[in-house]
């Protein structure tokens, strides 16, 4: 008799929630919109800032100086930046299920779990990045980045510190979920290195993203993108097994 554990390990990706167009429809737009999002704080933070600026807020102690200074010169290009960046945390939430899913098995849900634990921290920092955003137009640069900085690590861990100790998901939740992929044989050893490498990215407050940043959440893109459309066309292949270590 075939156990309710198999059976939901076989079940198609249709019948539980996210369901197949979710599942398909995150997969694909949900990296794709988070790297957006971090090549728009990149290039917002370098169109704002004139190179004087840039050099004064890289040799501040936190990326907040140079945030705040940013939003400034160019609110409507960091708040779309920083929008774009919120709505990616928001789809990769049903992408990361709909993999799990896909992969089956505990560690697979741990792993999904605790990066859905990272991403609403994410939710957590933009609440933050916004709040602070909003204070310069209220009480000027200079008070607003003075308050701010003054109770930074406060608002940066948030209330009994359960969004810093969420955002630690990110990093244990894509080992877990990278190891259970490749075990399953639904990623190869390369698109598990690179979900793996895309879970190291930074997590906090009036943070500055970097051309790196993108290029890993840009891995990310590689690694669900594919998986996201054959999802969207019903035509997922059967897990190989666990793969070669030189494998896809």
């Amino acid at each position: 008799m075939i156990s309710q554990l198999a059976l939901g390990r076989l079940a198609p990706m249709n019948t539980f929630f996210p369901g197949r167009w979710i599942s398909g429809a995150t997969l694909v737009l949900g990296p794709l919109i988070m790297c957006a999002g971090y090549l728009l704080r990149h290039l917002g933070t370098v169109t704002a800032l004139t190179p004087q600026q840039h050099a004064w807020a890289e040799a501040q102690p936190f990326a907040a100086y140079g945030q705040l200074l940013a939003y400034t010169s160019a609110p409507a290009l960091l708040t779309l930046a920083y929008a774009v960046f919120a709505l990616g945390a928001v789809l990769l939430f049903p992408a990361f299920v709909a993999l799990a899913q896909r992969i089956g098995g505990g560690l697979a849900w741990w792993g999904a779990t605790l990066l859905v634990a990272g991403l609403f921290s994410r939710l957590y920092f933009a609440g933050a990045d916004q709040t602070a955003f909003q204070l310069t137009e209220v009480i000027g640069l200079d008070q607003a980045t003075n308050a701010i900085m003054k109770e930074y690590v406060d608002i940066s861990y948030g209330p009994w510190r359960v969004p810093v100790w969420a955002s630690v998901g990110q990093y244990a939740g894509s080992l877990l979920l990278a190891v259970a992929a490749w075990r399953s044989g639904v990623f190869g050893t390369a698109r598990a290195a690179m979900l793996l490498l895309a879970g190291g990215t930074w997590v906090g407050v009036l943070k500055g993203a970097s051309i790196p940043d993108v290029l890993v959440t840009g891995l990310l893109c590689v690694a669900l993108v594919p998986l996201g459309a054959q999802v969207l066309r019903d035509r997922l292949p059967a897990p190989a097994g666990r793969p070669n270590m030189l494998s896809w």
